[in-house]
């Protein structure tokens, strides 16, 4: 078959490499497609080279159908169409208070182990979910993303009649806003790429350019000077932080889904003088995982849209140089059928 594996330096290789049976407990799927999600372009950047082991195969962002199961597995069988929950979560202790998604001790596959970027790939039987055989693969392959933003909107507490403002306009903050206006809250985009603006728009998304607008002003001219109930912040970087307490209204929630890897200043008075409420959000739970197949099978909300371009799996090379050329994309897929 088929497999890739992540040389460092910026190098990835195809290989011919031997189908491996499943363990007991796990099962051989036949990936269908495999995203690329930020982390992997982390890691093509050498920026995780600390814990991934080179030679590795990366990729969770996946569908598939299975190919085999071990001889223990009983719940699933051959031909179901699945998704991976890419946390593996065994080795959860007491003081974790029964978080297995963020425990101590997480190990996440397709980082700490193999991944997806692959034609076969054994996985343990506890982090599939099943797909109804109508599924899209392609849409399914979403799953994954769109599970963090079902996540972050569920943490978040949003309801319906409320506003939601969003900084950041990526493949997870497209994903959250969509999940945002799902459940029927004012949405509104804050985003400095003009191309992922105008795709925000043409998506019927309320989206504005905080270099260009005061933000704050247009936030309060839409909600009768009240400000957003909710912010997410899904960009990552140092104004978004400057201004996501000064969007937020009285008892606003943020909603942290970027990751900061260092210490970041913090306007902390706003927290006081509001009473603004600042939640994290990381990865997500089995619930959020049923809600996404739940979103993607109803597929009522533009997520082809999100897909801007589909590249063979021996292709891998050329499309993570491509991303770098092209940081306006949203969401890419390999076809691990080719």
């Amino acid at each position: 078959m088929i497999a890739t594996q992540y040389k460092g330096n910026k190098n990835f290789a195809v290989i011919d490499k031997k189908i491996e049976e499943p363990k007991d407990d796990e099962v051989r799927i036949k990936v269908a497609y495999s995203g690329v999600c930020g982390t992997d372009v982390h890691i093509y950047h050498g920026m995780m080279d600390k814990r991934v082991s080179i030679p590795q195969t990366i990729g969770h962002e996946m569908s598939g159908v299975i190919d085999v199961v071990g001889k223990n597995v009983t719940n699933f069988k051959a031909g179901e169409k699945v998704v991976v929950r890419p946390l593996d979560d065994r080795k959860v202790k007491p003081s974790d208070k029964g978080f297995n998604h963020i425990c101590e001790d997480l190990k996440f596959i397709g980082i700490d182990s193999p991944g997806s970027m692959q034609q076969y790939w054994n996985v343990p039987a506890f982090v599939l979910h099943k797909l109804k055989p109508e599924t899209d693969l392609k849409l399914a392959a979403l799953i994954e993303p769109l599970s963090v933003a079902t996540h972050d909107v569920r943490r978040s507490g949003l309801v319906k009649g409320e506003t939601a403002v969003v900084l950041g306009g990526g493949p997870i903050g497209m994903l959250v806003a969509m999940v945002a206006k799902e459940v029927g809250a004012q949405v509104i985009i804050s985003e400095v790429n003009p191309t992922r603006i105008k795709m925000a728009k043409d998506l019927g998304f309320d989206a504005v350019n905080p270099t260009e607008v005061d933000l704050v002003a247009y936030v309060k001219s839409k909600t009768e000077d009240k400000r957003a109930d909710v912010v997410f912040e899904v960009a990552g970087v140092q104004p978004a932080l400057d201004i996501m307490c000064e969007v937020a209204g009285i008892r606003g929630r943020i909603l942290m889904v970027a990751i900061h890897g260092d210490k970041k200043p913090v306007d902390l008075f706003k927290f006081f003088w509001k009473e603004l409420s600042l939640i994290g959000a990381r990865v997500y739970e089995k619930e959020d995982y049923e809600k996404s197949i739940e979103l993607i099978t109803e597929n009522k909300l533009p997520f082809e849209a999100m897909i801007t371009d589909v590249q063979p799996l021996s292709k891998i090379q050329q499309v993570f140089e491509n991303i770098d050329k092209n940081p306006s994309g949203m969401k890419v897929l390999m076809d691990c059928s080719l």
